[in-house]
């Protein structure tokens, strides 16, 4: 199997120098790139209101992108920091915690995979698979959502967070194996 992940970093990260000079199809491209995951990502800690913090979040991209210095990991970085500080500031300003956007219960009636990590990445593009993210703890939903949706590293993912690579990569794991025993056990309950 092919990889052509590192041709769209090579075209992303031309993307993001043209968009720094004023280019809109580049900017563009870095949005379509970016933002399916980005949105994912806010639903876990904003849920329904997840659209008016990608907003907020871009508008603050956009204002503040030419003196922005990077690649496209960087770049990636960058916007989930800045979405993750406006998710917080709306929190704050809505003195609530994050919210849950579907019950767990929702994800009873997804078929299970016989890959677990096959069938966790397949889930990611739903609303079930956030909520099952979102029933992890907090430290371990951000992880795989920064790692696994946002395809950030384990350090850039520390770096958004503000903490240590190895307590990512920890958080990460656990919450992977998490969702690998509740798949497991939906697996098992419809096998009955």
């Amino acid at each position: 199997m092919t990889d052509v992940r590192p041709h769209a970093a090579v075209d992303l990260s031309a993307a993001v120098e043209s968009a720094r000079h004023g280019d809109e199809a580049a900017f563009n491209r870095l949005y379509l790139a970016v933002q399916p995951g980005l949105l994912r990502y806010l639903r876990l800690l904003v849920g329904s209101d997840a659209e008016d913090v990608a907003s907020e979040t871009w508008l603050q991209i956009v204002r503040d992108l030419r003196t922005f210095r990077g690649d496209e990991n960087g770049f990636r970085r960058w916007a989930a920091t800045i979405a993750r500080h406006r998710a917080m500031d709306h929190l704050r300003h809505h003195q609530r915690r994050p919210s849950v956007p579907l019950p767990v219960e929702a994800m009873a009636d997804l078929p299970a995979a016989d890959d677990t990590a096959v069938a966790v990445e397949q889930l990611m593009t739903t609303d079930g698979a956030l909520a099952l993210i979102a029933s992890l703890p907090r430290d371990q939903a951000e992880a795989v959502l920064l790692r696994a949706v946002m395809g950030l590293d384990a350090q850039s993912a520390a770096d958004v967070l503000g903490k240590r690579s190895g307590a990512v990569r920890m958080a990460a794991h656990r919450g992977l194996r998490r969702l690998a025993d509740v798949l497991g056990g939906e697996r098992n309950r419809g096998a009955e």
